[in-house]
C-alpha cells in the first residue's frame, strides 16, 4: 500500500492570507489555538504598515511567507510567531520590549536571535560572512529555533529574489551557497538544502544555469516516462512482500548536485548517468533491508556504490541505505531505501524534533537529541576552538564532502572521515595530545607514514612520541576542521612565544642603556594608554607587537616617556618590522602605490603568489620577515597559518595607473574543439588583456584544458573576460586559479 510524502513546496507559493497559513498550520496541527498566530499576524501587519517589496507587494507578504515555510516544517507555535515578527524590531519603529510585552519572553528571545544575526556590520565581505556564521552558532546554542526562522527567511527571500538588481541577486545568491546551504545540510534539512542550492545556481552562475535546464527540459517527457516505469516495477514487487505500508517515489536530481558532478569530474551533461533517484519509505529497519535485497535481486548493483547510512548515520542524523543499480534500459539509477522516520529527518533534520511536540515552548533540544545531531555539536566546538573568522568560514564551508570513508579504531568504534582523510585526521579525532604526538600509524597491521590516505575499512593505530610536535607542513597532509584547526592553533602559539621572547629582550636592552629595569618601565603610570592605544590588553601583548615589528622599542620609549641619557647611544633597531621594511628597500616596486595601510599611501609591499590579489579583492596585510608588507586576499588560507598579531588592515589606494596590471592565472576546460584556443585569444584581445604566458594540453577523454597567466587590471575586467569565455561554444567552465 503506497502513501504520498510531505514535501516543501519548490517554489514560491506564499500564503496570501492568514487563513492560508492557519490551514497549513492544521495539517499536522489540527486543534491548535491560533489565537498567537492571529495576534502576531495583525501586529506584524499594522507595524509594517505602508512598507512595500520590491516586487511591488505589501511588505507582510514575506514575514507570511516565513511562517508558512516553518509551518512546512511542522514547527511549533512560538516559531511561527516569530517568522511573522521577525523584521519588527530591525524594520519599524517596535521595540524588543513591546514584543516581549505583547507575545511573552519566548517569542521575545527569538526575534532578538534573529534581529542580532542581522544587524551585524563588519569591514569586508569574508569577514562578515565568517562573523555571520559565529552569531548562528552561538544562537543554535541557545536556541537553534533561532537559526530555523533564519533559514526560512533566507529560503522566502531567495524564492523572490528575481525582483532584485542583477548585482545584488549574484551577491545574496553567493552568500546562500557559502553560508545557508551549508547550513541546512548541517542541521540535516534536506528539503531547504536542495531548494537554497538550486536557486543560488540560477543567480551565481546564470548561463550555465539555463543551459543545463534546458538540456534536462529536452528529456523530460521521456525520463517522466522511465520513473512511472521503475515506480510501477518496484510497487508490484513490493505488493507481493505483503509489507503494511511503504511509499515508493521517483525525481531526476536537483540541476546544483548535477552541475557539481559535471564539474568535479570535467564531464558533460550527456556523461552524467545516474540523474535518476528513487525512494523507498518502509515502517521499519528490517524492511529496509528486505527491500534492499529485492532491489538487488530485479538489478545488478555496482560495486562500491552500496552506501548504509542506517547502521553508520551521518553527523547530521541522516539515515538511509543508497544503492545504484543497472535499471531498465540498462540505465543507471540510485534507490534510496529508509523508513518513514528517517525520511522525516532526512527532510526536516532537527526541525523534526517538534514534529510531536505541539504545545512545547522549549527551544533546547534535549540531551537525547542532541546526541543524534552531531553535525550541530561540531559546529558549536569549532565555534570555541576558532577565533579567526576567515577561518570559521574557510572550515564551514569545506568540512562538507560528498563522499566519507568509515575506519575502526583498535576497539572496533567506527569513525566518520571525508574521503581523502589521513592519520593526522584520526589522530585529532582521538585527542588533541595524540594529534600533537603523532609519528606513524599502524593501518591493518601495517606501519605507514602519517601522509597515508585512508580507505573505508581501515583499522588505524596510532604511534605517538612524547617529542613531537606539528608542523605547517602537516597542514598539507590532513583534511578535517578539526586536524587544521588544532595544528594551525600550535603553530600560532609557538610563533607567538618566540615574538614575546624576542621582544621582551628587545625592550630590556632599550630600558637598560635608560638606566631602568623593565619591571619599573611598566610599572609608569603611562603605560596603561599607552597599551590601550596600542590594541594591546596587557604586557604581554606589547612584548609580542615588538617582537613581530608591529610596534618599535623607541615607539614604546617615547609612548612611555623614558629617553636615553645623553652619552648613551640607543640600541640599534633589530625588530621584525625594521628588518622587513629595510629588506624590501631600494627594490623597484610598481605595485606601492596600490596599497594605503592606516590612512598612508606608497608603502613598501609585496603580493603574495599564492593567491595573487588584484584590485577590488577584499585583502589582508601581514607583515613578514625579508618581504616588508604581504597582501593576501581575505579568502586565501595561507592567511590561516599566521599569526592574527602580524596582521595589519589595509585597502585598495585606487590610485593605480590605468595601463598597470596584476598577473592573474585562468583556466579554460572545453572540448577539444579546433580553433577554440583562437577564439579564446580573441576575447583577450578584446578586452586588451595581454597573454604572458598560456599553456594547453588534452585529456584521455577528449577534454581541452587551457591555463593562462594574464595581465588584469582589476576584478571588474577580470569577471568580465571570464564571462566572455565562458560563453564561447564548446566551453564547459572558466576559473581563476590560486596555489594556495
Amino acid at each position: 500500500m503506497s502513501e504520498s510524502a510531505i514535501e516543501l513546496r519548490p517554489t514560491d507559493t506564499s500564503p496570501q492570507s492568514l487563513d492560508e497559513l492557519f490551514e497549513r498550520i492544521r495539517v499536522y496541527f489540527p486543534n491548535a489555538d491560533l489565537s498567537l498566530i492571529q495576534k502576531a499576524y495583525e501586529f506584524s501587519e499594522k507595524a509594517h504598515s505602508g512598507q512595500i517589496r520590491r516586487s511591488g507587494d505589501p511588505y507582510i507578504i514575506h514575514p507570511l511567507g516565513v511562517a508558512a515555510i516553518l509551518a512546512e516544517l511542522h514547527l511549533d507555535l512560538a516559531s511561527i510567531a516569530t517568522g511573522l515578527l521577525h523584521d519588527t524590531v530591525e524594520d519599524t519603529q517596535v521595540t524588543l520590549p513591546d514584543i516581549e510585552k505583547n507575545f511573552g519572553p519566548t517569542v521575545a528571545r527569538l526575534v532578538d536571535g534573529v534581529t542580532k544575526i542581522s544587524l551585524m556590520k563588519f569591514r569586508n565581505t569574508h569577514e562578515k560572512q565568517g562573523e555571520n556564521i559565529r552569531k548562528m552558532i552561538v544562537a543554535m546554542g541557545k536556541d537553534v529555533r533561532v537559526v530555523l526562522v533564519k533559514l526560512a527567511d533566507r529560503l522566502h527571500n531567495m524564492r523572490t529574489l528575481n525582483h532584485m538588481p542583477p548585482d545584488k541577486q549574484a551577491r545574496i545568491a553567493s552568500e546562500t551557497l557559502d553560508i545557508y546551504a551549508p547550513l541546512a545540510t548541517r542541521l540535516g534539512i534536506n528539503a531547504i538544502k536542495i531548494e537554497l542550492e538550486d536557486l543560488s545556481f540560477r543567480y551565481v552562475f546564470p548561463e550555465v544555469y539555463y543551459s543545463l535546464a534546458q538540456k534536462v527540459a529536452k528529456k523530460k517527457r521521456e525520463r517522466e516516462k522511465y520513473i512511472e516505469d521503475v515506480k510501477k516495477i518496484l510497487n508490484v514487487e513490493l505488493d507481493k512482500r505483503t509489507l503494511i505500508k511503504f511509499e515508493v517515489a521517483g525525481r531526476p536530481k536537483h540541476l546544483w548536485s548535477i552541475y557539481r558532478k559535471m564539474h568535479t569530474r570535467s564531464i558533460d551533461y550527456e556523461q552524467v548517468f545516474d540523474v535518476l533517484a528513487f525512494r523507498v519509505n518502509v515502517n521499519s529497519v528490517a524492511e529496509c533491508y528486505e527491500v534492499l535485497g529485492l532491489v538487488h535481486s530485479l538489478w545488478k548493483p555496482i560495486p562500491g556504490r552500496f552506501k548504509d547510512f542506517i547502521a553508520m548515520p551521518k553527523n547530521n542524523s541522516y539515515q538511509s541505505l543508497h544503492t545504484t543499480v543497472i535499471g531498465p534500459g540498462a540505465e543507471r539509477i540510485e534507490i534510496q531505501i529508509r523508513t518513514y522516520e528517517m525520511h522525516l529527518i532526512a527532510e526536516k533534520g532537527i526541525a523534526a524534533h517538534w514534529q510531536y511536540k505541539e504545545t512545547s515552548d522549549e527551544g533546547d533540544v534535549d540531551q537525547e537529541n542532541l546526541k543524534r545531531f552531531n553535525g550541530l555539536r561540531e559546529l558549536i566546538r569549532e565555534h570555541q576552538t576558532t577565533t579567526n573568522p576567515d577561518e570559521l568560514l574557510e572550515n564551514f564551508k569545506t568540512d562538507l564532502f560528498d563522499n566519507e570513508i568509515y575506519v575502526f579504531t583498535p576497539k572496533g568504534d567506527v569513525k566518520e572521515f571525508p574521503e581523502g582523510a589521513t592519520p593526522i585526521d584520526f589522530a585529532f579525532s582521538v585527542h588533541t595530545d595524540v594529534g600533537n604526538r603523532i609519528v606513524s600509524a599502524r593501518v591493518n597491521g601495517k606501519m605507514v607514514s602519517i601522509k597515508h590516505r585512508l580507505k573505508s575499512g581501515d583499522t588505524i593505530e596510532v604511534i605517538t612520541s612524547k617529542t613531537q610536535q606539528p608542523s605547517k607542513d602537516w597542514l598539507k597532509s590532513c583534511i578535517t576542521t578539526r586536524a587544521k584547526s588544532k595544528i594551525r592553533q600550535f603553530v600560532k602559539t609557538e610563533e607567538r612565544k618566540r615574538a614575546y621572547d624576542l621582544g621582551k629582550e628587545m625592550l630590556d636592552k632599550y630600558f637598560r642603556k635608560a638606566g631602568m629595569s623593565i619591571q619599573r618601565a611598566l610599572e609608569k603610570p603611562e603605560f596603561e594608554t599607552f597599551a590601550r592605544d596600542q590594541g594591546c590588553g596587557n604586557a604581554e601583548d606589547v612584548f609580542v607587537k615588538v617582537g613581530y615589528g608591529a610596534i618599535t622599542p623607541a615607539i614604546v620609549m617615547a609612548g612611555l616617556k623614558i629617553e636615553v641619557p645623553t652619552g648613551k647611544e640607543a640600541p640599534k633597531e633589530d625588530g621584525y618590522i625594521k628588518k622587513a621594511f629595510q629588506a624590501a628597500i631600494g627594490k623597484k616596486k610598481q605595485t606601492a602605490s596600490l596599497i594605503r595601510v592606516d590612512g598612508l599611501n606608497d608603502v613598501l609591499v609585496r603580493f603574495a603568489k599564492c593567491c595573487n590579489p588584484i584590485p577590488g579583492d577584499s585583502i589582508l596585510g601581514f607583515i613578514t620577515l625579508g618581504r616588508g608588507l604581504v597582501i593576501h586576499r581575505a579568502d586565501c588560507s595561507k592567511t590561516f597559518e599566521l599569526d592574527q598579531a602580524r596582521r595589519m588592515d589595509v585597502e585598495w589606494s585606487g590610485s593605480q595607473a590605468p595601463d598597470t596590471g596584476r598577473t592573474v592565472s585562468i583556466r579554460v576546460l572545453s572540448h577539444d574543439t579546433p580553433g577554440l584556443l583562437k577564439s579564446m585569444s580573441e576575447v583577450f584581445a578584446t578586452h586588451a588583456i595581454n597573454i604572458l604566458n598560456a599553456q594547453a594540453r588534452t585529456t584521455k577523454d577528449l577534454k581541452g584544458i587551457c591555463t593562462f597567466d594574464v595581465s588584469i587590471r582589476d576584478t571588474r575586467q577580470l569577471s568580465e573576460v571570464m564571462g566572455d569565455l565562458s560563453k564561447l561554444k564548446g566551453v564547459i567552465g572558466v576559473t581563476r586559479i590560486t596555489h594556495a
